[in-house]
């Protein structure tokens, strides 16, 4: 197969990751000559518009927490550039370790797990998960990290197994069926991991002239400019924490701060003038372990917090859903090609996030609100425009 019957081409990944970063042209007329806004970010268009509401509107309605925790799906901001990443699990210098998610299912490979109906919701834009790509990053505000997704345990436990199964390969060990799999770029088909586990995955790699190969390439680099920052972030952050518990140790020790304590201990010492010396001493201390006894069972375990809690919260759902929010509410004139729709939200900086309604219209998010309705009003595609 040859590089171009892929999709997206290899050379718009390319631009989307090594090119400036995008960014959204103001409201106005586009000179001639100049490229289409959408030509160097095709991965809209790799669903039709309505599917492409239809889940972001069920993501939106699932209001996602910001806690990572293993199994969650995030889109993090590298370079000016979101990219996908699925937390496997965290590690013990406050780590976080996981892969790579995109969207080009036309490159999988064998160790690219397809996210399927049943993972739903998610981002469209990483529903695939580079199981051969992993990555290391820590929990940094530069990273702008939203969770767009969450697996269950099982399905987080297959990629694993998949993930097992590649670094198997890697040091020369039998890999079950993989090997068997003739090549096969822009195919992907069920197939057994681990014999418990069901994936939606690619076929191998041939050993030359691949086109996945250069694929795979590019999004090691991603992976590897991700993780750059993490290590000197890493030293920067535990420094000032262990000079925070000497702080915090010392003036313990002097009892002259009362501003770390604990609000019970605030608490009993503005009662007692200093804790539980005086007259009021013994009564205050038998109050005390009736509250803590009392309220024990309400406190998170230090230990289990990231495990026991994290797994029994995973699949409730939210007491209240949040409905997607809405800048504007768009009607496409009768006969509209998708594909033009679609290029123009991207040149007006905007986002479909649920539609059609009753009435015809979609729900839009606009990153500049006041130019993107001006580009949506001035268009011919558009019937009408309304404001919420």
């Amino acid at each position: 197969m040859r590089p171009l019957d892929l999709w997206p081409p290899l050379a718009h990944i390319r631009s989307t990751l090594e090119g400036p970063p995008v960014r959204r042209p103001a409201a106005g007329p586009v000179p001639e000559g100049a490229p289409a806004a959408g030509a160097a970010c095709p991965a809209d268009l790799l669903l039709p518009l309505t599917e492409l509401a239809r889940r972001r509107e069920a993501l939106a309605a699932r209001n996602f927490g910001a806690r990572w925790a293993p199994g969650r799906l995030l889109s993090v901001l590298c370079e000016g550039r979101l990219l996908g990443v699925l937390l496997d699990r965290l590690l013990p210098d406050g780590r976080w370790q996981g892969w790579l998610a995109a969207g080009e299912a036309d490159w999988a490979g064998a160790w690219d797990v397809l996210l399927e109906p049943q993972d739903e919701p998610f981002e469209p834009l990483f529903g695939m998960v580079q199981a051969w790509n992993p990555v290391t990053l820590l929990p940094a505000p530069p990273l702008c990290a939203r969770v767009l997704g969450e697996l269950s345990a099982t399905r987080l436990a297959a990629i694993r197994a998949v993930a097992d199964e590649w670094a198997a390969q890697r040091v020369g060990t039998p890999a079950g069926a993989v090997p068997a799999t003739p090549p096969a770029p822009g195919q992907v088909a069920l197939r057994a991991v681990a014999g418990c586990f069901t994936v939606l995955t690619g076929t191998p790699l041939a050993a030359e002239d691949d086109p996945r190969a250069d694929y795979q390439g590019l999004y090691q680099q991603a992976a590897r400019r991700l993780a750059q920052p993490a290590v000197p972030l890493a030293r920067a952050g535990r420094s000032p924490a262990r000079g925070a518990v000497s702080t915090t140790r010392r003036r313990g020790h002097g009892g002259s701060d009362t501003a770390d304590a604990g609000p019970l201990r605030r608490f009993l010492g503005r009662l007692g003038g200093g804790g539980f010396r005086g007259s009021w001493g013994p009564a205050l201390a038998v109050l005390a372990l009736v509250l803590v006894g009392q309220n024990a069972g309400l406190l998170p375990s230090p230990q289990g917090s990231e495990g026991g809690d994290a797994m029994r919260l995973r699949d409730a759902p939210p007491t209240a859903p949040a409905a997607p929010q809405a800048d504007a509410f768009v009607r496409w004139k009768a006969g509209t090609d998708m594909a033009e729709a679609m290029r123009l939200l991207q040149t007006a900086g905007a986002q479909a996030v649920a539609g059609p309604d009753g009435q015809g219209r979609w729900s839009l998010r606009l990153l500049q609100p006041r130019d993107g309705l001006a580009v949506l009003r001035s268009s011919p595609l558009v019937q009408s425009v309304e404001t919420p």
